[in-house]
């Protein structure tokens, strides 16, 4: 299993914030050949129901040249077209982000299908659910641009990492087409294994650059549900990476080689 961990935002610069959307891939290379591939946020659902809305937002909140920000008048206009929105966002900041990587959970948000041996279907949603507690007040991240990536780096060096992976069971009437509203919180939820993180690596060739994280890649027994977004994110992942492949190839800009813990 390979992962990648990321921050939201096309500008590889800017410096880390907390309140930068964190990612998890993970790429899973299984014993018969088959592959599966899943992509995850530390937001438990996601702002947008459509692509064509996810759009919307995107327009909605370009800065105004005026004055250097967003047009408030221009995202209440869309939040009032889309109150699935502003419920979800609404539900994100009630989900405050954790001190780094390694306590967050990451959630695959949207709805799957898993099939059985004996051919029963359900759909479900899965989420890495972290074993390390929240970081101690008294232990701060590293200092620097690069601090969730280094503070996640020091991390893995006094041993290794590990999220619980949760299945919650789907029951008739969830919606699967919905990726802005959770499930209800008594459905049957799944610990089904655990995920360790025990080495880090620069991103390089040949490491997680080269992975396509697209979540419509999956082994036998797990299908696509019908959320509008999967198909959508399969195809802007895979252009994603037939861009990033006909770049230069340049150095990174986080080495895990030069992170030096002296808390």
């Amino acid at each position: 299993m390979t992962g990648r961990f990321s921050l939201s935002g096309g500008n590889p610069s800017t410096p880390d914030a907390d309140a930068t959307v964190r990612g998890l891939g993970l790429a899973f290379d299984l014993p018969d050949g088959e592959r599966w591939r899943a992509a995850m946020v530390n937001t438990p659902v996601f702002p947008d129901r459509t692509p064509d809305g996810f759009y919307e937002r995107l327009l909605a909140s370009k800065t105004d040249p005026a004055t250097g920000k967003p047009d408030p008048d221009r995202m209440a206009a869309f939040l009032s077209r889309h109150p699935e929105t502003a419920a979800a966002m609404n539900l994100i900041r009630q989900h405050p982000p954790t001190s780094g990587f390694d306590d967050s959970t990451f959630y695959g948000l949207n709805a799957f299908h898993c099939t059985n041996d004996t051919g029963v279907t359900v759909p479900v949603r899965w989420a890495l659910v972290p074993e390390q507690p929240a970081r101690s007040p008294g232990l701060p991240p590293l200092p620097g641009r690069d601090y969730l990536f280094d503070t996640l780096t020091a991390a893995v060096s006094r041993g290794p990492l590990r999220w619980r992976m949760l299945l919650t069971i789907g029951q008739p009437g969830d919606r699967t087409d919905d990726a802005t509203r959770p499930w209800p919180p008594t459905r049957q939820v799944l610990d089904v294994g655990t995920v360790t993180i025990d080495a880090v690596q620069t991103e390089a060739p040949h490491t997680a650059r080269d992975l396509n994280f697209d979540p419509l890649i999956l082994p036998t027994g797990i299908a696509p549900s019908d959320d509008p977004l999967l198909s959508a994110r399969s195809a802007v992942y895979t252009e994603s990476f037939t861009r990033r492949s006909g770049e230069p190839t340049t150095p990174a800009l986080v080495d895990v080689d030069g992170v030096r813990d002296d808390r």
